[in-house]
């Protein structure tokens, strides 16, 4: 038996067995817990277009009443003004980004796959430690973090955000988790076929455990793209877009239109790119079931 035919023979597609009335309610419940949930991103839209009279206004609208772009333009005269073009901060953050997020799922991508489905001396060892820095928050090992960057001379460099995000311990063991649920069996009979280590992962594997890396990509992209960098990067030309927006914003009061139009282009990208994936996460997620 190949190993397409095993594959096949393992997907499961779930079929859901409701009434009308139960699917009218579940999508009626849906419908109310999601509009709750988008108020947040509603109040911040009407916010960054909102005068400076109605910003302070009390009691606060939720709405604005009389929209206008000058916060917008205020923002972008205050950045005309900076020695360093806005284009570059936003190059620096979308390197950082990009590289940083793209490297750590395929870093704990390949570090998963021999943990998941090999046993090896100290392999249990490993998978615990992985799990026991998952208890550390990035305040507790910030220190460390900037010493071993100052030893390696990565200070006022982008390796300095970018390296430490590729060993993100989640990633490893989520992509571990799900990486444990594809058959031996499949990958026995790919290895019949004659496919190498690096076929079966590129191939069977990661095509599989594309819920996880998709997760990943969303958890990891906005927290890239909101880092400042602030502790590792002095160098005006290297520093990222959230450092240089959030010291506009640091005017005062006058400032307070501008700071709601950078909390909403902050905003856009990562929520962009949690629309995008999301459909694909769940579409995913409900016809990739496997078990042996």
């Amino acid at each position: 038996m190949t190993a397409k035919m095993i594959l096949h023979k393992f997907r499961i597609k779930r079929t859901l067995n409701r009434s009308l009335t139960v699917n009218f309610l579940l999508f009626a419940f849906l419908t109310l817990f999601g509009a709750f949930m988008a108020l947040p991103l509603i109040y911040a839209v009407n916010n960054a277009f909102k005068p400076l009279d109605e910003l302070f206004i009390f009691p606060p609208r939720f709405f604005v009443r009389n929209p206008t772009i000058d916060n917008f333009l205020d923002l972008i005269a205050l950045m005309g003004n900076s020695w360093v073009p806005l284009s570059r901060y936003f190059a620096n953050t979308f390197f950082i980004t990009l590289i940083g997020t793209a490297g750590h799922i395929l870093l704990a991508s390949a570090a998963a796959y021999p943990l998941a489905k090999y046993q090896f001396p100290g392999s249990k060892m490993l998978f615990s430690i992985v799990v026991l820095a998952l208890m550390f928050s990035p305040h507790v090992t910030a220190i460390p973090n900037y010493m071993v960057m100052s030893k390696l001379g990565w200070i006022n460099t982008h390796a300095s955000l970018i390296v430490p995000a590729l060993a993100f311990p989640l990633g490893l063991f989520l992509m571990k988790q799900f990486m444990e649920q594809i058959p031996d069996a499949l990958l026995e009979a790919a290895k019949i076929d004659g496919a190498s280590e690096y076929r079966i992962f590129w191939s069977i594997v990661m095509p599989n455990v594309k819920p996880a890396w998709l997760t990943l990509m969303i958890l990891q992209f906005p927290y890239l793209w909101g880092s400042n960098g602030g502790n590792f990067i002095y160098s005006e030309n290297l520093k990222t877009l959230h450092f240089a927006l959030g010291q506009i914003t640091e005017g005062g009061i006058a400032r307070a239109g501008v700071a709601a139009a950078v909390a909403l282009l902050l905003m856009i990208v990562p929520i962009t790119l949690f629309v995008i994936s999301q459909s694909s996460v769940m579409q995913t997620m409900a016809t990739s079931g496997m078990k042996d």
